[in-house]
């Protein structure tokens, strides 16, 4: 969820500040370019003094008109070396009047072109084309009018060098991305601390349910932090999970208080239908098939006991050689396995840890293994094979019995379902049941599959990882 609402704040953050840095360079490079303009207009204004005195001494005749023109092109000289600006007055027809340097004239069309036409008709450059940093060889070139009588009689005209404006416009530029940069940085940290203050609220709910979904019944949350509809959202959650704690609780306690208190009456009617063969011929069926369900109804009774035991228990993990382990139940089996006239086999790794309850994996192991000699008929074989897969540890067990079919397969584990193939194998349906209840309170698990050509191979697995480590890498 962080990678979706990260970069999309990030996305937004950076849209907003882009939108005030974009027109705060424009704005800072058209104000180096108005300081530069508003100069020149104030030399130009300097210039079209001079130029008046000249022009009222031509028409007056006066002897001092070329004195007062070498004196104006004396100061555009002097204006030109020092600051490096082309400068020079032209009357209307392009003819010029003095210029700096002696070479240089009007441009014949373009920008300059209209700048010097905008005089003539009396209006001051005031707003030339934008030049930016790029543009290496761009000038910029200012217009003003001389105005004699109130009519225009010539035109001063700057041409100015715009590396050192384009300089500091770049500079500006600079440090505007600069403080959009750092602005980023502080806005990634805001956002991310924003999605982390946002999303551990939801993290923490995500593990606790987890965990109740994996039987740790007693995950809870702690509503302490993030928005206030998450924490209320928090506590919905633990109430929720205290409601169906409380009630498993409940449905445990009243299987394992009914199992208990038929236990008794049980074996009563079990000691009355002992007392009543006595008095009937040996060998009666009726009485024989009375005291089969009898023995019947008092196992399912104790697989109840023991399946809400497993149900509430919590499991005593310890790292567990399973390989040793799963010799030390082929060992126990065997004579059963012998008995039937069953291959009971063992295969894979000899030395194969994990973190389980030895007691638990044993009943487990107990279950399946009891299980495939029930189905397997004589002369066949059941297997018996560990090993490791990342981070699990497995025991395979694998028989030649008549197998399940793909809707059985689904259904194998559910408390009290048998096959209707095997209603006459002695059996109350709870052994895989109580079996996933004693793995799962480890981080264990049962899988069921077909064994080709024909059987069933079940797969118990427990964790190699200790499990703080398991919950760290979840988390």
């Amino acid at each position: 969820m962080r990678a979706r609402l990260l970069p999309l704040l990030v996305i937004l953050m950076a849209g907003t500040l882009l939108a005030l840095g974009f027109p705060l360079a424009v704005s800072l490079a058209a104000g180096q370019q108005q300081r530069v303009v508003v100069d020149r207009i104030d030399d130009s204004a300097r210039f079209a003094a001079l130029a008046q005195f000249v022009i009222d001494a031509e028409g007056a005749g006066a002897s001092g008109a070329d004195e007062r023109r070498e004196t104006l092109q004396l100061e555009l000289a002097r204006y030109q070396e020092l600051y490096g600006i082309r400068a020079g007055i032209f009357y209307r027809d392009d003819n010029a009047m003095a210029r700096a340097p002696g070479w240089w004239r009007l441009p014949a069309e373009g920008e300059g072109r209209r700048a010097f036409e905008e005089a003539l008709a009396g209006r001051r450059s005031h707003d030339p084309a934008q030049v930016w940093p790029w543009q290496t060889h761009g000038k910029l070139l200012v217009a003003s009018p001389v105005v004699l009588d109130g009519d225009v009689v010539a035109v001063v005209v700057t041409e100015s060098p715009t590396d050192q404006m384009r300089a500091r416009t770049l500079h500006g530029w600079l440090l505007i991305a600069a403080g959009l940069a750092a602005a980023m940085l502080v806005a990634f940290g805001a956002a991310l601390r924003l999605t982390s203050w946002v999303l551990k609220p939801v993290r923490t709910l995500d593990a606790a349910a987890h965990g109740i979904a994996t039987g740790r019944m007693n995950s809870r949350v702690a509503a302490a932090g993030g928005p206030p509809e998450l924490r209320r959202l928090a506590r919905s959650f633990n109430e929720m999970a205290d409601n169906v704690e409380e009630v498993l609780e409940q449905q445990r306690a009243f299987v394992a208080d009914a199992s208990h208190q038929l236990r008794n009456p049980l074996a009563a009617l079990l000691l009355r239908i002992e007392l009543l063969a006595l008095e009937l011929p040996e060998g009666n069926e009726e009485i024989a098939s009375v005291r089969t369900e009898g023995k019947r109804l008092a196992q399912v009774l104790d697989d109840l006991l023991d399946l809400a035991l497993a149900e509430h228990a919590s499991a005593e993990l310890s790292v567990t050689d399973i390989a040793a382990l799963a010799a030390e139940r082929v060992a126990a089996w065997r004579p059963l396995a012998q008995e039937k006239g069953v291959r009971l086999v063992e295969s894979g790794r000899s030395a194969v840890t994990g973190w389980a309850d030895p007691i638990a994996l044993s009943s487990a192991l107990d279950a399946v293994i009891d299980n495939a000699l029930k189905f397997t008929p004589a002369g066949e074989e059941v297997e018996v094979a560990v090993s490791a897969e990342g981070h699990s540890a497995l025991v395979v067990v694998a028989d030649r019995g008549p197998g399940l079919t793909e809707e059985e397969l689904a259904r194998i584990g559910d408390r009290f379902w048998r096959s209707g193939r095997h209603q006459n194998v002695k059996g109350s349906g709870l052994g895989l049941s109580i079996s996933r209840a004693l793995l799962a309170a480890g981080g264990g698990s049962l899988a069921y599959e077909t064994n080709p050509p024909h059987g069933l191979r079940v797969t118990v697995s427990v964790p190699r990882t200790a499990p703080h480590d398991r919950g760290g890498a979840a988390g």
